[in-house]
């Protein structure tokens, strides 16, 4: 007993020092965030921001039970009574600031109009506040305002009792030289040359440039293996495409003789064909593909006239090799894909551009918008067997991905550049 009235416990002092390190690294870390260009390394520090809140919000619920559970060391004889009150307004302000800003910060992401999910460190499914998700646009606006000026508030509090904070424990530690500093070091002696009170000064910086130092691994997608579907040949030739007035370039590679097929020909497309597509975010490159889509194939270089094309893509299956970022795409944000599951592409109409290359001329349906659009494509026929790629570029406001905040360009270029290869054999 006489040990725990000289200073807290060991388990109250391992939860205060990792709370204190991570609110001093959250804090830089929202200043990066708040500061630094939208993208992914942006994207990437917000979601980091949102697990270390989530992970402080449920130290201090812990460390609060302790607390109301294990008494505290006395305050020093002969504390003045002023000092005494502003060490428990200090001491209760700062549970304030750690359980009200992850709260705050939840109600932000919970009412926020892009539904992104939150993956504590990119593992943990963390739900968002009950309710919010499902209120109407007008109320999720109002709540959502509400966490971010009550966020706004208790940042700013928290500022000002890190200052009262430290400048009390340095004034009971330099200049009234008590035991106040030895509660939370253990063998603690009064005075600057204090040992203990140096680390915890180089603590604090290692953990200021940590915060600034910290990059997030941004990992582009790799376009991913189709997915067939066995109804329809299980990858296109073609879900990619431009708006016709928009200049195409084409990826061709020479292709040798063409097996002289008078009549369009059935193509079965083999598994390992990639549709893949390259956005502008902040002028970094994301990467991503879409691992379910499906084609039906009937060509001939002979009978262009008489070929056909027509490609179904999931546009649920779009991944990007982020899973929180991933999981907004279905969001009527992006792809709507509770409204519109699916898009096509449809093609009758071919032209031959040069050896080996070809332009399918047809139409792009995608979120209930349909626009005339074109794909270059390169093509080799040997035997039974042909291959095929080909890279265009397609204006996604031109079909509505992006509302809200994304359908401005200024964070998301206009311009997705769009490419698929595959390998078929003739039925």
């Amino acid at each position: 007993m006489a040990a725990t009235r000289t200073r807290y416990t060991t388990v109250a002092i391992v939860i205060h020092w990792l709370i204190a390190a991570a609110i001093i690294f959250q804090i830089i870390l929202g200043w990066r965030a708040g500061d630094g260009p939208k993208g992914q390394t942006t994207f990437a520090l917000y979601q980091l921001h949102k697990s270390i809140g989530i992970t402080i919000l449920l130290l201090s619920l812990f460390r609060l039970a302790w607390k109301l559970t294990h008494k505290s060391p006395p305050p020093p004889v002969g504390q003045p009574n002023w000092e005494r009150i502003a060490s428990h307004v200090v001491h209760w302000g700062f549970y304030v600031i750690m359980i009200g800003l992850p709260l705050t910060g939840w109600i932000i992401v919970s009412a926020s109009r892009t539904n992104i999910p939150t993956l504590l460190y990119g593992v943990v499914p963390w739900p968002h506040l009950p309710l919010l998700p499902d209120l109407t646009a007008g109320a999720k606006a109002v709540w959502h305002d509400i966490g971010e000026i009550g966020h706004g508030m208790l940042v700013k509090t928290t500022y000002l009792l890190l200052l009262l904070h430290l400048g009390a424990v340095a004034k009971h530690q330099i200049l009234d030289k008590d035991a106040v500093f030895s509660h939370m070091a253990p063998g603690a002696r009064p005075g600057w040359k204090e040992p203990r009170a140096w680390l915890a000064a180089a603590g604090l910086a290692a953990v200021i440039a940590a915060g600034y130092l910290y990059m997030p691994a941004v990992k582009p997608a790799v376009a991913a293996p189709v997915v067939a579907e066995e109804p329809m040949t299980p990858e296109p030739a073609a879900a990619s495409a431009t708006p016709a007035d928009a200049p195409v370039s084409t990826e061709a590679a020479p292709a040798p003789m063409e097996s002289p097929l008078k009549d369009p020909v059935a193509w079965t497309v083999s598994k390992g064909g990639k549709l893949g597509f390259t956005a502008s975010w902040s002028g970094e490159a994301l990467e991503g593909s879409f691992t379910r889509w499906s084609a039906d194939i009937l060509f001939s270089p002979e009978a262009l006239d008489r070929s056909k094309l027509t490609v179904s893509i999931d546009t649920a299956s779009a991944q990007t090799g982020d899973a929180q970022r991933d999981e907004s795409l279905p969001s009527g944000d992006f792809f709507d894909t509770a409204a519109h599951p699916k898009a096509t592409f449809t093609a009758t109409k071919f032209r031959k551009t040069g050896e080996g290359r070809y332009v399918a001329d047809g139409t792009l349906s995608l979120r209930g918008v349909s626009k005339p659009l074109s794909l270059p494509f390169s093509l080799k026929i040997d035997g039974d067997t042909a291959t095929a790629r080909g890279v265009t570029t397609l204006d996604r406001t031109a079909f509505g991905v992006g509302q809200g905040e994304w359908a401005s360009t200024d964070q998301i270029a206009a311009n997705v550049k769009v490419s698929f290869a595959l390998t078929a054999r003739r039925k």
